[in-house]
């Protein structure tokens, strides 16, 4: 079933004559989680929750687009960890103008990312690139910062966790491992307190860190739990994209 809001699945027939109101671009990973999940699992999920999300937009309205995802993120971190592929923040940003160049020659005006890996960070990216775009509504959901997963997982963890494995059960159950190859996601951290409190940052060596890739973990994970929490976040990132869709950004605060 071709889905219009999907712009691999869609067709020019359907987009010459199309006006869309706001493009997503879901930007992930390649790398390892755990010793079960796959390498793809940032894509698979910013995949399933943008398009979903995007659906729900759609049926209420809304000319929505779902831009390809984006495979690679910043990976500075992992760089000895076997495969994890890197982009640089710099070249994160090039991409980003040429994609933003296409769509305000277009007419394309609003621009959502939906980011899925931790490792993006687009703050000031996207104020570097406002400066260049004055005329376009930039805008960034963090897609596993919607809700508060205290209330749906027993142990939410950081990174291949039980959210993640849940999540993936629930989207890719034919690629995770069987459940005695789970590693428990065990973390090493900062002796400098300051690190550990959220107030200073450092950037974490990946290997130092954790020893099967993991960062909390997954061994509660459940189907049931990664469903039930797709849904909620997908209706409510698919409400932003509606809004966001329908919005006067000329005329936004009260």
């Amino acid at each position: 079933m071709i889905r219009p809001y999907v712009l691999a699945d869609t067709n020019w027939k359907h987009l010459k004559d199309a006006d869309i109101q706001l493009a997503v671009l879901p930007w992930g990973a390649t790398e390892a989680h755990n010793y079960h999940l796959p390498y793809s699992t940032d894509v698979i999920e910013g995949t399933a929750i943008a398009e979903a999300s995007a659906k729900i937009a759609w049926e209420k309205g809304a000319k929505v687009i779902v831009l390809p995802t984006i495979p690679f993120g910043v990976n500075t971190g992992q760089s000895d960890i076997y495969l994890d592929m890197n982009l640089n923040p710099s070249t994160q940003f090039a991409i980003l103008k040429d994609i933003l160049d296409v769509l305000n020659r277009q007419g394309i005006q609003k621009f959502m990312i939906l980011n899925s890996h931790g490792g993006n960070n687009w703050k000031a990216i996207v104020r570097e690139l406002g400066l260049l775009y004055p005329t376009m509504f930039l805008s960034v959901v963090e897609c596993f910062k919607v809700v508060d997963r205290q209330k749906y997982f027993d142990d939410p963890g950081d990174h291949a966790d039980e959210m993640e494995t849940s999540l993936m059960l629930h989207l890719a159950p034919a690629l995770i491992l069987p459940k005695e190859n789970w590693g428990d996601g065990a973390e090493k951290k900062n002796k400098i307190a300051a690190f550990n409190q959220g107030w200073a940052w450092t950037e974490r060596p990946w290997s130092k860190v954790t020893a099967d890739t993991g960062i909390g973990n997954p061994k509660a994970a459940t189907k049931e739990k990664g469903e039930h929490f797709f849904k909620t976040i997908c209706e409510k990132i698919g409400q932003l994209f509606y809004d966001v869709a329908e919005a006067d950004t000329k005329n936004l605060y009260a």
